[in-house]
């Protein structure tokens, strides 16, 4: 039981960042490879808040309010000039590696390469039992809020108005348009939603582990292409899934094979699946992806 509670925790992790790449991939086409800077950057503003002592589960809004204007902005520097000139996707991912790169030197800047630590006391250490099964109040915390988060934003891209605004817009912008819709807003929006949920796994990482550092994202970005494969390039649904399907499979590794092979034994297992579904567990047609 305490490897499936570890799995499911590290799965959390992975899904809220993967689903920042999903969301902005699913609407826009394009990969942001500037979202493990804002993952690392969702951490160190938490860092920053607490320091000036905020409570945890405010720094944790904080840090998703400052990454998602923070990916509003990165969107306006980065891709939009790009998006006027019809420029190819590739420029768009440079562009972003550019941004990345920016971002990651500015918190070395404030905070330098080593690791860092939250304040003393401020992240809660408790610890209770369920039917024998010892769980900590953060990471079962961190569960909740990540599960609660996915949860929302599938909420908001299946029930609301925006939500029916982004898929109408990655179905064809053109159209959205002449439907009268404000496309710069909504993608505004989706990178101020994908930028925050990025920011705010970064946060609970680095709760989790009690040691930021700038360059935490870049571990995660791998992990974060992989699932969204195994899933289907652009499902929220299948982000999640994938995401969970690696965090299982690096715990099955670790707990029968020895630790050398646990990236070896995850990715062989996502592997397995794009041998069976080709286009990932919940591919589709772009028109459907979101």
């Amino acid at each position: 039981m305490d490897q499936i509670y570890n799995a499911i925790f590290i799965g959390s992790i992975y899904a809220l960042f993967a689903l920042g790449f999903t969301l902005v991939f699913s609407v826009l086409d394009i990969l942001n490879l500037a979202q493990p800077a804002l993952f690392t950057l969702g951490a160190f503003v938490a860092l920053f808040a607490m320091q000036q002592g905020v409570p945890a589960a405010l720094a944790v809004v904080v840090a998703f309010l400052v990454c998602g204007i923070a990916g509003v902005m990165c969107d306006r520097v980065a891709f939009a000039p790009l998006r006027r000139r019809s420029a190819p996707p590739l420029s768009a991912m440079i562009s972003s590696i550019g941004v990345s790169l920016i971002i990651i030197r500015l918190i070395q800047l404030k905070y330098g390469p080593d690791l860092q630590a939250y304040p003393a006391g401020t992240l809660p250490a408790a610890v209770f039992s369920i039917g024998g099964l010892q769980l900590d109040t953060l990471r079962s915390a961190i569960i909740a809020l990540a599960i609660g988060l996915m949860l929302g934003l599938t909420y908001l891209v299946r029930r609301t108005r925006l939500g029916r605004e982004l898929r109408a817009l990655a179905e064809n912008p053109r159209a959205a348009r002449i439907l009268g819709i404000d496309v710069e807003r909504a993608i505004a929006a989706t990178f101020f939603l994908s930028a925050g949920l990025g920011g705010v796994a970064g946060v609970l990482y680095g709760f989790a582990t009690n040691s930021p550092f700038s360059q935490m994202g870049l571990g995660f970005e791998l992990k974060a292409f992989a699932v969204m494969v195994v899933g289907g390039m652009g499902s929220i649904p299948g982000a999640v899934l994938g995401a969970y399907i690696l965090s299982f499979g690096e715990i099955a590794s670790l707990t029968f094979l020895p630790s050398e092979l646990r990236d070896a034994f995850a990715y062989g297992l996502l592997f397995a699946v794009l041998v069976v579904r080709p286009r990932g567990i919940f591919g589709q047609r772009a028109v459907d992806r979101v």
